[in-house]
This record gives C-alpha cells, sequence and structure tokens, in this order.
C-alpha cells in the first residue's frame, strides 16, 4: 500500500521524529463531568481511559487464573523453538516498520541473528521453558492519534493508541501465535464460522455468510431477525 493511501503512516512518521506536527492535545471531559486542564492531566485521563487495570472486579476464579499463570509449565509439547522457526518469525515482518523505545529494527535484528544465532535462539528457548514473557519488551512506544470522526470531540475516547513494541517481544509473540495456530488447526479446533484472527478470511466473507443465510430465508417468506453486539472498549484490559 502505497504511504499517501496507508492511514497508519503519518503515525508512523510522528513515531521516529521525522515529521513536524502542530496538532495539539486537546481538552478532554472526565468521568466526573469536569474538563482537564492541562496536557498532563489530558494524557493522564486519556491513560487512564485506555489502560484499564480490570483488578477491582475480579473474583477468586480470577486470582486462581493469575495464581497458576505465575507458575511454569512443563510439558511434552513444549517443544524447543528451531533456529528456522525463529528466522521464519524474524523474516515475516516488514522491514520498513518503526522500531520500538530500544531502537532496534528488524533489519539489524535479523543481522544479529544471523551472526549469532544459537544465542538468540536459547534466549527464546528459555523463555519458552520458563513460561516468561520479559518485562523490557512489554514497554511500548505510544502514539494517540484522535479517531477521523473525533477530531473536535472532548470524549475520552477520542484518541486511538498506536504502539510500537520492541522486536524481541514481536518475535517471541509471533512465535507462539504460530504454535497455537498449528495446534488448532491441526486438531480442527476452530469452527468455520470464525472469521476474525483466521488466515484466508476476513469480514467480507461474514457478510457473505450472512446475506447467504438471509436471503435463503427470505426465499421462503420467513421472518429475518437480526442483533449484532459491540462491545465498549472490549480490549482496552487485555
Amino acid at each position: 500500500m502505497a504511504a499517501s493511501l496507508n492511514p497508519l503512516s503519518h503515525a508512523y512518521k510522528l513515531a521516529t521524529g521525522k515529521v513536524r506536527t502542530n496538532s495539539i492535545i486537546t481538552t478532554l471531559r472526565k468521568p466526573d463531568g469536569t474538563v482537564t486542564s492541562s496536557i498532563l492531566e489530558t494524557m493522564n485521563t486519556t491513560l487512564d481511559h485506555l489502560i484499564t487495570d480490570g483488578r477491582e472486579e475480579e473474583n477468586q476464579h480470577h486470582k486462581n487464573i493469575r495464581k497458576m499463570i505465575e507458575e511454569p509449565i512443563y510439558t511434552s509439547d513444549d517443544a524447543e523453538f528451531t533456529q528456522g522457526e525463529i528466522k521464519q518469525s524474524i523474516e515475516s515482518f516488514n522491514g520498513k516498520k518503526t522500531p520500538g523505545m530500544d531502537g532496534i529494527t528488524i533489519d539489524i535484528f535479523l543481522r544479529t541473528f544471523n551472526k549469532f544465532p544459537r544465542i538468540i535462539k536459547a534466549v527464546y528457548n528459555k523463555c519458552l521453558k520458563m513460561g516468561s514473557f520479559p518485562r523490557r519488551w512489554k514497554t511500548a512506544k505510544i502514539i494517540p492519534k484522535a479517531k477521523p470522526d473525533k477530531v473536535n470531540s472532548m470524549d475520552q475516547s477520542k484518541y486511538r493508541p498506536i504502539s510500537f513494541f520492541n522486536i524481541g517481544g514481536k518475535v517471541i509473540e509471533k512465535l507462539l501465535i504460530n504454535r497455537i495456530n498449528h495446534h488448532m488447526y491441526k486438531n480442527e479446533l476452530l469452527t468455520d464460522c470464525q472469521y476474525g484472527f483466521t488466515p484466508q478470511k476476513s469480514t467480507t466473507d461474514a457478510a457473505m455468510e450472512a446475506n447467504n443465510c438471509i436471503e435463503s430465508e427470505l426465499e421462503k417468506r420467513n421472518v429475518v431477525t437480526k442483533t449484532t453486539l459491540d462491545v465498549k472498549g472490549a480490549f482496552n484490559a487485555a
């Protein structure tokens, strides 16, 4: 996709400091109805809205899950990552993507892997064995970008956060996703009705499936009712 047609290209340039902008963080309305009076207060209000703790409403079941995931799990399924598996994951990323806070680009990381493959492999397999995702790799550079339809709004949901993670974290995430997808498809654990986050499928496929179902019922002179559900801020605390 050409840079001029890419809606995120401006955000990438902002993150790398390649362009100057006159955009100003505007006043927002806080949950209590008052408005922010400084840039710092606006940023804190935005962060509180985008990044929630989620522990205030957790029950004993949630606490048990948190406790379980703190303990490393060793099973026969946890085969070590191979050098080829790691290299393929690194090469799958676009080399022009903006780096994270460590400044390491995908090209630099790939060159490092080609020079010291055994060291990189040992690092990722240690993460796998310990069930650990290093905290340094979780740290991201966040660029708040106003949604097109809310540029002049004072609503807390005005900004969409665009995050830039370190390449080390991106690679381990890709390695784990590939492993999970392989397991899901090999054992046929996904339903044919799953369209989101599924290779070779899109919202167009979902729309066509719904259209075919509706047309079929209308041809039988039946009444069709469609119910949609939109969960507000569904991934804010994911």
